[in-house]
């Protein structure tokens, strides 16, 4: 969630009011760049907790100490902090899988160091287990955020304070059909996207009681304005999909340089245009942050539905799974064949809410057929990664994973009720 936008508006900034057209224009070239896939990064979201005393949350004075420290760090990842204190590292677009892991790995080390010497840790989990969700930050944007939000339930400002996640960033791929195009990229996105939630699916928890869903931050979108949090139908124009859900989007907010920011109720972006005073380039810009689908196109690819992993290392099997079945054409080829009957339980309705996705985040592997392509899956990335250039502590936490999850039609999720003691309510 968090992103690299200006709290309130430049004063130099053009005013030029945009048309309809001019959205659909500026979409299409800044959402959808093609070419070879050769980059990918990933977002690490994490809940801080104090490792000997994780159910108590962290008074805001240790997080800001904290965060001041941490800011002071070289590190090569972007830090950022989201609206409920939870901490985010963002990679430098990386030119191989290894590039991105090992990069990642040292500002994590970085991190976890600083952190230590403050008595507090990081916990890779998709919720917060134990506490209601409690906002950190006081800026513009998130009480803006906040406002719109609460007027559909209280499940917007649970994901803003209590959620966490691994995001893979991937090119949005070539131009020409086949395995690595455009196309069938967007495509394998939102139909590998249920195996992906179901595999990865890690937080049944929340206030100390199993919620009924192995993904309850996935159920947090699902319940969400699907204006803001769901995907644009399937076609063969992504661009042109995007293009329509992004003026059809209600507008989250409107900035001011004094005072609260507006929260229009109603008004979507494409009306915007049509008032009498319209939105500018910068406001686009600005609008397209408010957007959270489980895909969203930023230039590149940015796979959103990943619950954050249990342990130190438990981020880079989603990387390496995920950036292996997209960037190998082989891989890809298998996982669009493994995936493909999956696509008729979507029932044609838009990713997150439909039975597909759905069955995924409240069941996990437990679903034979979910399960049935995460095995076909995982099998493929495995063989995928050495030509990848994965090292052997890549590949034998990926070969764990599938041992201990995939193979048995479990996910994280089950270990943590496991271990909670109870299984979730029906």
């Amino acid at each position: 969630m968090s992103e690299a936008v200006s709290d309130c508006k430049d004063g130099a900034e053009d005013r030029t009011a945009l048309t309809e057209a001019d959205v659909e224009a500026l979409v299409r070239g800044i959402c959808f760049k093609t070419g070879p896939p050769r980059r990918l990064g990933v977002e690490l979201e994490w809940l801080v907790h104090e490792p000997l005393r994780p159910r108590l949350p962290v008074r805001p004075e240790r997080l800001d100490a904290a965060y001041a420290a941490l800011r002071t760090l070289p590190l090569s990842s972007a830090l950022t902090v989201e609206p409920g204190g939870q901490l985010e590292l963002s990679s430098a677009p990386a030119a191989s899988l290894m590039e991105c892991v090992r990069s990642v790995s040292a500002d994590l080390d970085t991190v976890r160091a600083a952190l230590r010497a403050d008595g507090l840790g990081l916990y890779g989990c998709g919720h917060e287990p134990w506490n209601p969700p409690v906002r950190y930050l006081r800026q513009p944007r998130y009480d803006a955020m906040e406002a719109c939000l609460d007027r559909t339930g209280p499940e917007g400002r649970a994901m803003m304070c209590s959620s966490a996640s691994v995001q893979v960033c991937l090119d949005a791929g070539y131009e020409e059909p086949g395995p690595l195009g455009h196309g069938r990229r967007w495509w394998l996105a939102h139909t590998l996207g249920a195996v992906l939630v179901a595999a990865f699916a890690h937080s049944p928890v929340a206030r100390g009681r199993p919620t009924g869903w192995r993904s309850t931050r996935q159920y947090l979108w699902t319940a969400m304005d699907p204006g803001r949090s769901g995907a644009p139908p399937l076609g063969p124009d992504p661009r042109g999909a995007w293009a329509e859900r992004v003026l059809d989007a209600p507008v989250m907010c409107v900035r001011r340089e004094d005072g609260p920011w507006d929260v229009p109720e109603g008004l979507t972006f494409r009306e915007w245009t049509r008032s009498a005073e319209g939105p500018t380039r910068a406001d686009l810009e600005y609008h397209l942050t408010t957007l959270f689908p489980p895909v969203r196109p930023r230039g590149h690819l940015e796979l959103r539905m990943i619950d954050a992993q249990p342990g130190p290392d438990g981020w880079i099997v989603p990387l390496a799974v995920t950036t292996a079945l997209f960037d190998d054409p082989e891989a890809a080829e298998t996982a669009y064949r493994a995936v493909k009957p999956l696509a008729e339980r979507a029932d044609a309705l838009a990713a997150p809410r439909n039975p597909l996705w759905t069955t995924a985040a409240r069941e996990g592997l437990n679903d034979p057929e979910l399960r049935e392509a995460a095995t076909v899956c995982f099998a493929a990335a495995a063989e995928a990664l050495p030509r990848l250039g994965a090292d052997e502590a890549v590949r034998a936490a990926v070969a764990e994973f599938t041992e201990r999850h995939v193979a048995r039609g479990r996910c994280p999720a089950d270990d943590l009720l496991h271990h909670h003691g109870k299984e979730p309510r029906p």
